[in-house]
């Protein structure tokens, strides 16, 4: 059954997921939502914006999904507020994975937005609220946990562990059997050679932790 979507947002990502939604799938984008202390029009992408705070009164959650592509920001804890928000709500949050894509898991959790020429490789399990923007490679038996983002170009070797809310940079490389702490921030092209710890900041090649952590640099 064809799925009506309702998408978080009215920028640039939001307008991105309304693209792949209707240029690859057969489900249906029917609106915008946000939080109202942010809504400045509405509409966006010719669809109507509702608040985002009395959504499943316009939108029965049974009947609904919703999606909320976000961005990385403070280390994914905004998209982490709005996902459990939209849980919360009842509705079915809804995951786009692309056709060009080359998916060989199922074990994909909600709210993902996986884009085009990404590598999921055999075993691999893939939390709730994961962002793979296109071109990451994603090692076998590796475990990404939620609220997890990664940019473009990104090696994730086998049998890794992705703590939840890291973040990792363009053309970042990470070792194989290696454990990403939660909150974990690799710079682009860091180099990950051992296990980090929480909330560190990763920058070099080998990467070195940094004085700062994650959330003070992003």
């Amino acid at each position: 059954m064809n799925k009506k979507v309702i998408i978080f947002g009215t920028k640039d990502t939001a307008q991105l997921a309304k693209f792949y939604i209707e240029n690859d799938t057969d489900d249906q984008v029917v609106a915008f939502c946000v939080s109202s202390d942010y809504k400045d029009k509405d509409e966006f992408e010719g669809l109507p914006v509702y608040d985002f705070e009395n959504i499943e009164s316009h939108f029965p959650p049974t009947e609904y999904h919703l999606f909320a592509p976000m961005t990385g920001i403070k280390m994914n804890s905004v998209r982490e507020k709005i996902f459990n928000q939209i849980k919360e709500k009842g509705f079915n949050a809804y995951s786009y994975v692309s056709s060009r894509a080359t998916v060989l898991t199922n074990q994909i959790g909600d709210n993902c937005f996986i884009l085009e020429d990404n590598t999921i490789q055999p075993f691999v399990k893939i939390g709730n609220n994961v962002v793979m923007w296109s071109g990451n490679h994603i090692g076998h038996h590796s475990e990404i946990r939620d609220h997890v983002f990664f940019t473009s170009h990104v090696v994730l070797s086998g049998h890794c562990e992705v703590g939840e809310n890291s973040w990792f940079g363009v053309n970042s490389t990470i070792r194989d059997f290696t454990k990403i702490s939660p909150k974990t921030l690799v710079a682009m092209g860091a180099m990950i050679t051992k296990d980090t710890e929480p909330e560190g900041f990763y920058l070099g090649v080998p990467a070195k932790k940094q004085d700062k952590k994650s959330l003070d640099v992003y």
